[in-house]
């Protein structure tokens, strides 16, 4: 099994990284931090600690100096589930899902799990089976239908739901085997361009542009933790989009944030714009949704030729299901863990691991993937598109093994952990956790507080 500094010299290298770079950082702390049977703590510590190798490596391109980079272990897996820890004015979050999301058993004695926290996505759910929504119903309800087929006409209407599968099962099928051959992160070069000088600043990643489109956790952390080492971060949405607002305030620190109505021409110019002066674009919706707007990554690199263009998604950018819209919570289900999980707690049933390890590790391999090509932009010219998704990382988490005496692991919860810091913010005096990633000369924080959504012009700050 491979040790966390193993884990992370794989992510490293892989993406172009320099072997000899991985002497500046030190991991401290052990296995297991949280009750699972997977390596969560490895998984937080070795995405967390690819951010700030990359960060360091970029400062280093930039001044000549070169820096520690320190992690610890439990301070990584904290933060990777920095949303349950959040507190504003001393009140600790609201119920995190909708009254009819989670588990239920199928006509067929499957277990299937629906996502239901975005109206739109529970209408679709309650369409299809025809009922109210109400867990009574929907349990009634589904207990007509074969698991995967419900899964399926689901999906079809516009709902968000998966059946839950073994991991053998998931193996078996052939959208498993179509991300069998893909990279935990793909970097690929999309077009020519000179390569941009970095613009002045005393921090990693200060003075660069990042325009970051998406909700709810990966991508939102991935934009949190470019802020975290300078970047000006604007986070696009629209007035209409639904959003969670406990994970807005969580992963809106560090950024800016302005409504920008993609669907109106006016709305595209404004964006258009934005990308002219943009050195990188993060984007979580679904491929086909962005093409249809103009902002595919090769339309991107025509209006803004030296892009650095993010893409996430919740299976892969390839095999049947590339289009299917998906969550944290789904893609366990799908792939095997709930039912690993489930397994090694002895329980008749799915069980969740104990942190949305998919969703926070994707977001810091998404940052990662971004500062690993604009270092790349910088030294050799051209335009990049960065891939990840959480079927990816859920593929790698499970191949690094697993704990055997995991759920003997007590839960962290807000009184044994302190890695907080207090801040005021636009939504009142936050209690947050502060970045895990200790860099010794140019030490990660986020200068900007969190302010609820469309609080600023959608116009890029003047650099230094």
């Amino acid at each position: 099994m491979q040790s966390p500094r193993e884990i992370l010299g794989d992510i490293w290298t892989s993406a172009g990284g320099e072997a000899s770079a991985l002497d500046a950082v030190k991991l401290t702390g052990e296995e297991p931090q949280l009750p699972s049977s997977f390596r969560v703590g490895a998984a937080a510590q070795a995405s967390v600690a690819a951010t700030g190798l990359a960060a360091a490596e970029i400062w280093k391109l930039r001044s000549g100096q070169s820096q520690d980079v320190t992690i610890d272990m439990r301070h990584a897996v904290v933060e990777c589930r920095s949303e349950r820890y959040l507190r504003v004015d001393d009140k600790p979050p609201p119920p995190a899902w909708d009254a009819i999301a989670g588990v239920y058993k199928t006509g067929n004695a499957r277990f299937v799990r629906l996502h239901t926290n975005f109206p739109h996505h529970r209408d679709a759910v309650c369409k299809v089976l025809n009922c109210k929504p109400e867990r009574d119903e929907v349990q009634a309800a589904l207990m007509q239908w074969d698991g995967e087929a419900f899964e399926t006409a689901a999906y079809a209407a516009g709902g968000v739901v998966s059946m839950m599968r073994s991991h053998d099962e998931w193996s078996a099928t052939p959208h498993a085997r179509a991300l069998a051959g893909l990279p935990l992160i793909t970097i690929e070069k999309i077009g020519d361009a000179a390569p941009k000088p970095w613009p002045k600043g005393n921090r990693p990643l200060a003075g660069i542009r990042v325009l970051d489109l998406s909700r709810v956790i990966a991508g939102p952390v991935a934009g949190r933790t470019l802020a975290a080492h300078g970047a000006d971060v604007l986070l696009i949405s629209g007035p209409n989009l639904p959003a969670i607002p406990w994970l807005t305030i969580d992963t809106g620190r560090g950024k800016l944030t302005s409504f920008v109505e993609l669907k109106s021409e006016q709305g595209r110019e404004v964006f258009r714009n934005l990308l002219t002066q943009a050195d990188t674009v993060s984007q979580g919706y679904r491929p086909r949704a962005i093409a249809g707007l103009g902002f595919a990554p090769e339309e991107a690199a025509r209006i803004r030729p030296g892009i650095v263009y993010v893409t996430l998604s919740a299976y892969g950018h390839e095999g049947p299901w590339a289009e299917r819209r998906g969550f944290d919570s789904l893609v366990q289900t799908s792939t095997g863990f709930n039912h690993a999980e489930g397994q090694a707690a002895g329980i008749d049933g799915p069980k969740e691991l104990p942190a949305q390890i998919l969703d926070h590790a994707t977001g810091y391999l998404m940052a990662f993937g971004a500062m690993m090509a604009k270092a790349r932009q910088s030294r050799e010219g051209g335009s990049w598109h960065v891939r990840v998704s959480l079927a990816q990382t859920g593929r790698w988490l499970w191949n690094l093994g697993r704990v055997a005496d995991g759920f003997k692991t007590g839960d962290l919860n807000g009184e044994t952990v302190m890695p907080f810091e207090k801040v005021a913010s636009g939504f009142g005096a936050l209690r947050s956790v502060r970045h895990a990633a200790l860099l010794s000369k140019t030490p990660a924080f986020w200068a900007r507080p969190a302010m609820p959504l469309g609080s600023h012009p959608p116009q890029w700050p003047a650099r230094e």
